[in-house]
């Protein structure tokens, strides 16, 4: 990279300063004339850069014009410092001099950092801690003064706020295609912001996983609503007869599963969805107003109105996606209908529904589309998730469907070498907490209804208050719930990817604390610290994990242990 360091004869370095520089301030990196290499790296090396000649490189591009260089040294110190407490200072730099090169105005910007301290210290945590995060301000640089309007990162958007935030952004685009883009940018800017929350500890890891999913929900519906209205061109609306012959309005509803149904969403997630309708019977009618389209059966239309909703959430175009979609959580898998009526999933679950499909509804919950018809689903599954398994011991099935599921997860990790290294499926891993928890709703939630909650961290609070666990092991469970998802997401938010292993590198493992909030300036003692605190609450996890699967009755209300 060409070195944009000035030279002593440009006219902009007095003449105090034309003389090769030894020693003194940080901003000679900038403003001095002829540094040697050494000297370079003894200014720049206390603040964690690993490679100062090229981190040197960075700066010397970052700086510009003499008018930007002097901006840039003006903040140089407080910049360098925000980056040394990073997860990768050297990559923050990449990441400032991307930026730089992209903002319309660099010395109109550099001065604002220059009076605005909090944001260039979030610019830095942003920078040095995800590049996934990055590479979207780095796209749309003047986001960077949406982060500093008032009440955009001091606290989290309600769901109602976030709706009227997306539709105010629909409301002038008119072609399909076009408000999908748009509803891709909202996205990638809410996402930005729960990011930039989450990094600079404003929000907790309730508070990010909850933020997530009402983000899903809201930008599922907008989809659902633009897919429908095209549809209605193209064939009017779906409607049946009642059982008066009545012709009324056929619902379509969205049934969110897994993490999105019980509002704990994760920043790689796919959405497990569920796509329902309330009647086969019927067709498209004409809409008031419009010219009679061509009509189709209902079950024709809600395949095509799955498919089209589907294809505009996971479709990738150059402003990315909205949601990855994961279908295979519906009757029949990755094969047969998308869309299913009211009838047909009742007939299934009624008479080839599997153990695992009643633990995966605990979670289910409506995201979407018609709240009658979603609401109607939740009564139809209730008998099948709480109702008596025939030929056998429901207690007994419940903990031989956990431990033989578990048993397939635990080959698998051990297969890959990742019993210990995943979050998320190893050994204490999250998944075994999420498994007791159901477990002990399936076991116990047809004739206590209190225990029952969507939410992990919520039902674990309700089990304590029902005294299936005392308060310390509540308190346990919560602790290492919160600090597994807290490193699932510090994952996640590097590259955006579904990864929940542990990295295997020194080096990373040590960045991954950083990025916890371990303090940075002991990095090896932060890995430490790290690893030490991983194996404390997998063990704790196991421990409860393995005594539910061999002694059910531990967890009960009459033998729950109370502090």
């Amino acid at each position: 990279m060409t070195d944009h360091r000035p030279h002593a004869d440009s006219g902009f370095i007095s003449p105090a300063r034309a003389e090769p520089a030894k020693t003194g301030s940080l901003s000679q990196v900038l403003l001095a004339a002829g540094l040697a290499p050494d000297t370079v790296g003894q200014l720049l090396g206390p603040y964690g850069l690993s490679d100062p000649k090229r981190a040197d490189a960075n700066l010397q591009s970052m700086a510009g014009d003499p008018r930007s260089r002097q901006a840039l040294a003006a903040i140089l110190q407080d910049l360098l410092e925000s980056l040394s407490e990073t997860a990768d200072p050297d990559q923050a730099l990449n990441h400032w001099e991307c930026f730089l090169h992209t903002t319309g105005s660099r010395i109109q910007l550099l001065h604002y950092l220059a009076g605005a301290p909090r944001m260039l210290h979030m610019l830095c945590t942003l920078f040095g801690n995800s590049p996934y995060l990055a590479q979207t301000l780095i796209r749309d640089p003047l986001l960077v003064y949406w982060l500093a309007e008032e009440q955009v990162l001091t606290r989290r958007p309600s769901w109602r706020e976030l709706q009227t935030a997306v539709q105010n952004m629909l409301a002038n685009v008119t072609a399909l295609e076009l408000k999908l883009d748009a509803l891709r940018r909202f996205k990638r800017r809410e996402m930005l912001r729960i990011g930039v929350r989450d990094l600079l500890r404003l929000s907790s890891v309730r508070d990010t996983t909850a933020a997530l999913s009402d983000l899903a929900t809201v930008s599922i519906q907008a989809a659902y609503e633009m897919v429908e209205r095209d549809l209605h061109v193209r064939y009017g609306k779906p409607m049946h007869r009642n059982r008066t012959g009545k012709w009324i309005d056929t619902g379509f509803a969205v049934i969110g599963m897994g993490k999105l149904g019980g509002g704990e969403l994760n920043y790689s997630s796919d959405v497990d969805l569920i796509y329902v309708y309330t009647s086969d019977e019927g067709q498209t009618r004409p809409i008031k107003g419009q010219r009679p389209p061509k009509s189709i059966p209902n079950e024709e239309y809600f395949e095509y109105l799955a498919r089209d909703l589907t294809k505009a959430l996971a479709e990738h175009t150059h402003e990315g996606t909205v949601f990855r979609v994961d279908l295979r959580l519906r009757p029949e898998g990755t094969v047969g209908s998308l869309a299913g009526s009211l009838a047909r999933y009742q007939q299934y679950y009624k008479t080839r529904g599997q153990g695992w499909e009643r633990q995966a509804m605990l979670k289910a919950w409506p995201v979407a589309g018609d709240a009658t018809t979603g609401k109607a689903f939740l009564r139809m599954i209730r008998p099948f998730v709480f109702g008596a398994m025939e030929g056998s011991d429901r207690g007994s099935d419940v903990i031989e469907q956990v431990k033989r599921i578990k048993g397939m997860i635990d080959d698998k990790m051990a297969d890959r070498g990742h019993e210990r290294r995943n979050v998320k499926l190893g050994i204490g891993g999250i998944r075994e907490i999420e498994f007791l928890v159901q477990a002990v709703q399936m076991l116990y939630g047809a004739r206590l209804r209190s225990i029952l909650d969507r939410n992990t961290l919520g039902a674990l609070e309700r089990f304590q208050r029902r005294g299936f666990l005392s308060e310390e092991e509540c308190k346990g469970l919560i602790n290492a719930y919160v600090f597994l998802r807290d490193v699932e997401h510090k994952l996640q938010m590097v590259h955006d990817l579904q990864t929940h292993a542990l990295p295997d590198s020194p080096d990373e493992l040590m960045r991954c604390a950083i990025r916890l909030g371990y303090p940075s300036a002991d990095r090896q003692g932060a890995m430490t610290a790290f690893v030490r605190d991983h194996q404390s609450h997998t063990a704790l996890v196991n421990g409860l994990f393995k005594e539910f699967v061999e002694r059910p009755e531990r967890l009960s209300p009459s033998q729950g242990r109370r502090a």
